[in-house]
């Protein structure tokens, strides 16, 4: 029983999170390149953890090094510049949708590499939530439209890589606590993003104050939205499902428009509000074993 909750207590608390994330990434692009913010975001993150983590990395088995290695490109490193170099181009409420197709992308991926057993119901639920989610972007104000729908295939490709990176945690680090995982993760991902960052020019903006006032927004979002938020969903990975883990996708979009509507002041029409409880029914299908 405490299982059951608090697996939906962590789903929508990420929801939450992450649907604030794509604000913050936002803002913090306002005062830097994507490129530079999604290596600060993975260095904030990596110092944040190996502060309160570090004791675990001699608990990770030398064998199961290639598989944190592996999850850290899949489930951090690429999505990170791939989601910042989407949303330089296109709003985030396409952003969050097309993030949303995670969930699918865990079942196919599951399916066809990692023999996960699913049900009819789990495909059915994940086929409702994503309808719940077109719903919410088609019929959004116009002001969330664009035209650089091209780079929303970076954003496609990021909910593979997600869907590659669940499966995987799922069946080679489930006996790890999510803690270490998430620490071996930050470890191997900092020298190589402090490389990008050094390479991208951001020490010679560093000064202005654009950009020091990005860097609270990125600071937030390192921490909370991606380290604190990664060892929860390695927690939620644990005591679910792959395909309902990935399912907090679908919470996304809705606090993504709720974000929009009362800082931003955005309409949520009635056909917006159909379509998150569609979402939420699809989340509830989706969990079922």
């Amino acid at each position: 029983m405490e299982s059951k909750n608090t697996k939906w207590y962590l789903l929508f608390f990420l929801g939450a999170v992450w649907g604030s994330s794509f604000l913050l990434m936002k803002l913090g692009l306002r005062g830097m390149n994507s490129i530079q913010m999604g290596s600060l975001r993975i260095l904030f993150a990596a110092v944040f953890l190996i502060i309160i983590g570090h004791k675990h990395l001699p608990k990770i088995p030398l064998h199961k090094w290639k598989y944190i290695a592996i999850t850290s490109l899949f489930g951090t490193f690429l999505p990170v510049y791939l989601f910042a170099i989407a949303l330089s181009k296109i709003d985030s409420s396409v952003s969050s949708i097309l993030n949303s197709l995670t969930p699918l992308m865990t079942l196919i991926m599951g399916m066809l590499f990692f023999k996960i057993d699913t049900q009819r119901r789990q495909i059915f639920g994940v086929l409702i939530g994503f309808v719940g989610c077109v719903l919410l972007v088609l019929f959004g104000d116009g002001g969330n439209t664009t035209e650089n729908y091209y780079y929303a295939f970076l954003i496609v490709l990021a909910s593979l890589f997600y869907g590659i990176n669940v499966n995987l945690i799922k069946k080679y680090l489930s006996d790890l606590k999510p803690l270490t995982i998430s620490t071996g993760n930050f470890t191997i991902m900092a020298i190589p993003a402090l490389i990008v960052l050094f390479f991208s020019g951001f020490f010679e903006i560093a000064d202005q104050t654009i950009v020091q006032n990005s860097l609270i927004y990125i600071a937030i979002l390192g921490v909370v939205g991606t380290g604190l938020s990664n060892i929860l969903f390695f927690k939620l990975i644990q005591i679910s499902s792959p395909v309902f883990a990935s399912s907090v996708t679908y919470i996304i979009p809705i606090v993504a428009i709720i974000l929009g509507y009362f800082v931003m002041n955005e309409t949520l029409n009635s056909i917006q509000g159909i379509g998150a409880l569609i979402v939420l029914i699809g989340v509830y299908f989706s969990s079922k074993k």
